[in-house]
């Protein structure tokens, strides 16, 4: 588990999955409203050279940006009941871009290999954020270890 201690930080860490992730990764984002997801996702377009405006997937599941050193995929399944069969999204996952979930704990398929953020607001703390990393798959445990390596960040 990490401390993240403002915004700044928040920005920080997105930016470094972004650097650090290649080609077929993707990133379950979990946590409450407000805790940081989208923030997050925004920060994570800039470490992959996105410099277009990033906006929330919330009404249209799926956003594409292209012009980043990989594709990004940006999903929000927060609306949908969960079943998935039929939206295509394993052909995401299986893709050759970065795929980022936010509430994607609510799916029930998830891919075989991903790395699972769950995001905590801290009590008494706005700015403050517990976060959670689990790796699932060897891709998912090559990214985290690397952005261990290069991050500096409170445990």
């Amino acid at each position: 588990m990490i401390q993240i201690n403002g915004l700044q930080e928040m920005e920080q860490l997105g930016m470094l999955l972004g650097q650090t992730a290649q080609g077929g990764n993707v990133l379950i984002l979990s946590g409450d409203l407000g805790a940081g997801k989208t923030t997050l996702s925004k920060s994570i377009a800039k470490g992959l050279g996105i410099q277009q405006m990033i906006k929330s997937p919330t009404y249209t599941l799926i956003r594409e940006y292209d012009e980043g050193r990989l594709p990004f995929y940006h999903m929000d399944v927060y609306r949908i009941d969960g079943d998935v069969e039929g939206m295509g999204l394993e052909e995401y996952f299986e893709g050759d871009g970065l795929c980022v979930v936010e509430w994607g704990e609510l799916l029930t398929e998830l891919p075989e290999d991903y790395l699972h953020l769950t995001i905590h607001k801290v009590a008494d703390e706005e700015d403050k954020r517990k976060m959670a990393f689990k790796a699932h798959g060897k891709l998912a445990t090559d990214w985290l270890a690397k952005v261990k390596a290069v991050g500096k960040f409170h445990e």
